[in-house]
């Protein structure tokens, strides 16, 4: 079982990535954009906590995304490898990931940050705008988003570095290139 986060701001290509990966390694993705959206358009008891606390462009608490996650991999005994897309976002988040992980009897082997510069991710999301109306796209709310990832969530990173899980990759150029730099540091 190989299990890895995907790190990188909004629009840096993680879902893109995420994608292929799925594709060539059999992965459970278990992005938490996708999880907050599932469960807000499905009205579930979450869904209606997550939606209010996303709605006021806020991050969903870490009970309720470790929550969230638990059930996901729970769902999935038989996988092969999870693939983890916008979590953790702190220190605290990585720190309970790790904890799930290890009362699973696994652990994060790889964290894959997609180096992206803000400007490049604003251009990005424009585009995406412009093709899919994303509620956290919203130019309030990606402000608050982009903000907290340069800010924030980059200070995670250090923590995998320390553990020697870190690999930065470029994310700008050619999908097909980042890809291959990406399964390198899998293989």
């Amino acid at each position: 079982m190989i299990n890895l986060v995907l790190f990188g701001p909004p629009g840096a290509g993680k879902g893109t990535q995420s994608e292929k990966l799925i594709e060539k390694y059999g992965f459970v993705h278990i992005s938490t954009g996708d999880l907050f959206r599932w469960h807000t358009k499905n009205d579930t008891p979450l869904g209606k906590r997550v939606k209010e606390i996303m709605n006021s462009g806020q991050l969903v608490s870490d009970d309720i995304t470790i929550a969230m996650l638990k059930e996901e991999v729970l769902k999935n005994p038989k996988a092969g490898g999870f693939l983890f897309d916008g979590f953790p976002r702190t220190v605290a988040q990585a720190e309970a990931l790790d904890d799930l992980m290890k009362s699973l009897n696994t652990a994060i082997h790889h964290v894959i940050a997609l180096d992206v510069p803000e400007k490049e991710v604003r251009e990005r999301i424009a585009k995406r705008k412009a093709i899919a109306n994303r509620a956290d796209d919203e130019e309030e709310k990606l402000n608050k988003r982009i903000t907290e990832y340069f800010t924030k969530t980059v200070h995670v990173l250090p923590f995998y570095q320390k553990q020697g899980r870190l690999k930065t990759v470029n994310g700008i150029g050619a999908i097909d290139d980042i890809f291959k730099t990406i399964t390198a540091i899998i293989n």
